[in-house]
């Protein structure tokens, strides 16, 4: 099950003009160049912001996600109709030379059934010798120390939405799980939405030790280069 900030309609709609700059994509679209992918699988594509911009350069894409509020943003998009997007969580057999996991996708998969059926899932989707790339946060840095109300409040306008208040509260530390709260305010009608979302976060080894275990070779660990010291990303190979 998606959690409701991609699944409920109104809040999905927000995704976009609250996270406008999405410089931790950068590194996909890199990737997908330097490893010469020309068919990727987007797992956890969500609005379709990275899968769009592979499409606009010719790739050949398949974007799938569990919410059908976030796909249904995907699909209104301009160019929407070069990629081909799938409702669920069942990933097709497609031969990709590429499949990505980008942002939170990875550590949103906090059930070790989901995850283990995730990388089986993408493995079969891969060509031999297709290239999985995917990202997770550094533990030891401790990133939700900074998702509380005064570090991530925000008022703004939003275009056709009106005026947003958000913010973010952590509910429950219990390593490796880190759950928190966003909460939503509405200013055209006062409502309210709350979506609670749990995140895992994997030691390096851990993570490294499920691609292994899923037949995955790792080709290299490397840092986020927009949030250096802060995220690894995990190249592996079929």
């Amino acid at each position: 099950m998606a959690d409701e900030a991609y699944h409920h309609p109104r809040l999905a709609a927000l995704y976009d003009p609250l996270t406008p700059v999405r410089e931790d994509l950068d590194v996909y679209v890199a990737m997908v160049h330097e490893l010469g992918a020309r068919r990727v699988l987007d797992i956890g594509c969500g609005t379709g912001t990275v899968a769009l911009m592979l499409a606009d350069r010719g790739i050949e894409v398949t974007g799938v996600d569990p919410a059908a509020a976030s796909l249904d943003i995907a699909r209104a998009k301009p160019g929407a109709e070069r990629v081909r997007w799938i409702h669920g969580t069942d990933l097709p057999a497609i031969d990709a030379d590429l499949a990505i996991m980008t942002g939170n996708v990875a550590q949103a998969i906090a059930d070790e059934h989901q995850w283990s059926r995730t990388l089986r899932g993408a493995a079969t989707a891969l060509r031999p010798g297709g290239h999985l790339v995917l990202e997770t946060r550094v533990p030891a840095r401790e990133a939700w120390r900074e998702w509380n109300r005064e570090a991530t409040h925000a008022v703004q306008h939003v275009e056709g939405v009106g005026v947003v208040e958000d913010w973010l509260d952590v509910i429950d530390v219990s390593p490796p799980l880190v759950t928190f709260r966003w909460t939503c305010v509405f200013g055209s009608d006062g409502q309210t939405l709350v979506s609670d979302s749990t995140l895992r976060f994997r030691e390096r080894d851990e993570v490294e030790a499920d691609l292994i275990a899923h037949g995955y070779r790792i080709v290299e660990v490397r840092e986020a280069p927009d949030r250096p010291g802060r995220e690894y990303v995990f190249v592996s190979a079929t």
